[in-house]
């Protein structure tokens, strides 16, 4: 007999409750930390090897509003090397996002259980990782060598890189282990970052020179990049090359994706900086600007290859069309022929052309994107992308 009551009873506790949380929500819902909008605006720099990433990396390094980390993909490769660059995607995105939301457990797996911030790749070239809160040595407006901070920073407990990364209102990243950029969608949905993209490209033929100054260092990069082709390896560096100049082809999207060429940025580096700040939505000092003259007008080539010092930007440039023969020049141009129309850097038909330091071999704007490429990078109809100059 009290079965039916019951029942009633219980119905309308829970109507009263659904009641009263949709009143709840309707008057605190914008204040709920879920319905927020991301309090840090997240930069990632998009590029490939030796392309000018570290020049860029220290422009966003050195803003005392920003916490950077060059190279955290890093850590996946060295790890997981035995696999193809594909099969690395999805584990390198998951650390960006963690990285993004200055969620740094995600190193676990990566790292020794006991750890200092020297134990991440290159963190010496990061001053968010060589002043408060994780080393006392620097104030955080000091621009701070990598040697000083090596000296006086190695030991700082890596706890504290979590701490510095919450205390910063921008979080940027450099990443030359994405070679598909559909791989970013999900990042670009979610809900939880502020996320834009610089993409930053360079001429091919530059890269090609540049790499083979330094084919050692990339070795292991080159091989987890060639994994899934079969008999690259007999073709390399071009069949690296060929990879590198796919990854190039940019894809734009509106107010969060800038694409910039290190050419550019050699030429004319206080407006491109300007314009790399302004697209972040953050200030350029003074002294920044001071900083960035300097690092840029420096005498020679640079003193080493994965250093950021102070040379002079434009001979480092063009110092390929000097020192490779024309005949590697013009197979590099066949492999990478799509990218450099794209990207508006013009072929150059003879040695003549190429050692012609008058000719000027970068368009002022790059080339409207044709609808073929444009079909072929397009992504899902979630995000709304435009295609531009």
């Amino acid at each position: 007999r009290w079965l039916p009551l019951t029942r009633l009873i219980v119905l309308v506790i829970l109507a009263i409750q659904v009641i009263a949380l949709t009143f709840w929500f309707q008057l605190h819902g914008r204040k709920c930390p879920l319905a927020q909008e991301p309090s840090q605006v997240h930069i990632l720099i998009l590029s490939s090897w030796r392309s000018g990433s570290s020049f860029v990396g220290q422009l966003f390094s050195q803003h005392p509003d920003a916490f950077y980390m060059m190279e955290p993909a890093w850590h996946v490769w060295a790890t997981m090397y035995q696999n193809s660059a594909k099969v690395l995607h999805m584990a390198v995105r998951d650390l960006i996002r963690s990285v993004f939301k200055c969620d740094m457990s995600v190193f676990d797996v990566y790292l020794p259980q006991k750890r200092n911030v020297s134990d991440l790749f290159q963190w010496e070239v990061s001053r968010a990782l060589c002043s408060p809160p994780v080393c006392n040595s620097f104030q955080r407006s000091d621009f701070i060598s990598k040697h000083a901070c090596k000296t006086l920073c190695r030991k700082s407990p890596f706890s504290k890189v979590e701490e510095a990364c919450r205390s910063y209102s921008h979080v940027v990243l450099k990443v030359v282990r994405i070679f598909d950029l559909k791989v970013l969608y999900p990042l670009l949905n979610d809900p939880s970052l502020n996320l834009k993209i610089i993409h930053l490209v360079r001429d091919p033929r530059a890269v090609f020179h540049s790499r083979k100054n330094t084919g050692g260092s990339l070795a292991r990069d080159t091989r987890i990049v060639l994994r899934h082709k079969r008999n690259a390896m007999d073709t390399e560096p071009y069949a690296a090359m060929q990879e590198i100049c796919r990854q190039a082809l940019p894809s734009t999207l509106q107010d969060r994706y800038l694409l910039v060429r290190y050419e550019d940025i050699a030429s004319n580096p206080l407006a491109k900086a300007a314009q790399l700040y302004s697209f972040a939505g953050l200030p350029f000092s003074p002294n920044l600007q001071s900083w960035v003259h300097n690092i840029t007008h420096g005498q020679g080539l640079g003193k080493q290859a994965f250093d950021v010092d102070s040379r002079d930007a434009v001979n480092v440039s063009q110092a390929w069309r000097k020192a490779l023969p024309y005949l590697q020049i013009a197979k590099l141009q066949e492999v990478c022929k799509d990218a450099l129309k794209l990207l508006g850097y013009p072929l150059v038909k003879s040695e003549e052309e190429q050692k012609n330091m008058a000719l000027d071999l970068f368009y002022a704007q790059t080339p409207l994107v044709n609808q073929e490429s444009k079909r072929s990078l397009e992504p899902s109809p979630a995000i709304s992308w435009t295609w531009t100059r």
